[in-house]
């Protein structure tokens, strides 16, 4: 907690701060970028698969921004959606850049064509608003996670889908929704509220009752349930070596889950047809945020975990020990713009907090 801290290191601009644990070496620097004001609540954040290009998802409109210059290239609009409010909850570009695939309150995944600000096709299924989009890594397939508390792979030529449900809703929360999704590198595998799992066809589901759900892919099957939180999850992320996970929830903490017994679990279960009832293990708690922790992300090479929270403090923690590196702190707007501000760090990493989005990259000190 910062506020046990004695004389922390701090990097601070005019209206953000960075401090940092005097208890560890510090080996991190931050800086400013950009900073890009909104006419609406900025509802998501994705980068393009190369970096140059920034995707947001706002009221009725997803806008692109060109990373180098700050300045926005494109505005996407559907006309044809009506009056009112539309928030775009989810976007995601396709590998090559070419497309951004939205998701909206209306439950319909919108695909355009980026260059022609024209849509490609209209995605239908979900019941509810999809909350978290992502490509496989060809662009072949793409994940929804929705409200209605399934998740669709669908296919990008056809249009076609297949659902994974949750059918085991926790009695508690009385509500299994979907809050993100993202699949493998290898473009083999999806998991909702997470990754998948590099090299094994696994799911992994976090959702509003508290719930961490892991399915195999081919079959449909769930393979594990992971309980430990005590409120909504509303993040996963996958470390690059695919022997854990991390999560992230509304009851403040950020949980590690070692992974590694899954696959000899799944293997269990085709061959048995049921798996034991042990469940893989927590081995590490990250505390710390003062709110919902709503984002979570590891680094490439392992070593941080990241998380954004409701708190308006973004956390670089070490994978390993649980300890946390930094926090960055930005302003609390009241006025009637709202600002997406960019940071310079080695890899990027967004949180949105209330209404305005940020982004930060990190770089080792030298």
């Amino acid at each position: 907690d910062l506020d046990s801290l004695i004389v922390p290191s701090q990097q601070k601009g005019r209206d953000w701060l960075a401090v940092f644990n005097p208890k560890v070496k510090r080996v991190l620097d931050v800086s400013l970028v950009h900073t890009l004001e909104h006419e609406s609540v900025v509802c998501c954040v994705r980068f393009s698969a190369d970096g140059k290009y920034l995707a947001t998802g706002c009221n009725r409109t997803a806008q692109i921004y060109d990373t180098t210059t700050g300045i926005k290239i494109y505005v996407l609009a559907d006309e044809s959606a009506g009056n009112g409010d539309l928030y775009i909850r989810s976007v995601c570009f396709s590998p090559d850049g070419k497309y951004l695939a939205t998701g909206s309150e209306d439950g319909r995944i919108r695909i355009w064509n980026i260059e022609k600000k024209r849509i490609r096709n209209i995605f239908d299924g979900h019941q509810q608003g999809v909350y978290s989009l992502d490509f496989s890594l060809d662009g072949k397939l793409l994940v929804s996670g929705s409200g209605d508390a399934t998740v669709r792979i669908w296919d990008m030529v056809d249009g076609s889908s297949r659902v994974l449900t949750i059918h085991d809703v926790d009695p508690i929360y009385n509500d299994a929704g979907i809050t993100s999704v993202t699949i493998s590198p290898n473009g083999r595998l999806a998991a909702a509220d997470s990754l998948v799992l590099p090299n094994n066809q696994l799911v992994a589901a976090g959702s509003l009752d508290a719930t961490v759900r892991i399915w195999d892919v081919e079959t449909g099957a769930l393979v594990e349930r992971l309980r430990g939180h005590r409120d909504s999850v509303y993040s996963v992320a996958f470390t690059p070596d695919g022997k854990g996970f991390v999560s992230g929830s509304l009851d403040k903490t950020l949980k590690y889950w070692d992974i590694n017994g899954l696959v000899a679990k799944r293997e269990e279960l085709a061959v048995n047809g049921k798996t034991s009832d042990k469940s893989s293990p927590c081995t590490t708690n990250f505390l710390g945020h003062t709110d919902y922790v709503l984002s979570a992300a590891v680094s490439h090479d392992g070593q941080w975990v990241v998380s954004g929270s409701k708190d308006c403090g973004v956390r670089f923690w070490n994978s390993r020990t649980g300890t946390m590196q930094c926090m960055l702190q930005g302003h609390k707007n009241s006025g009637t713009k709202f600002q997406f501000l960019i940071f310079r760090f080695e890899k990027p990493f967004d949180e949105i907090c209330h209404s305005y989005l940020r982004r930060f990259e990190s770089r080792k000190r030298q």
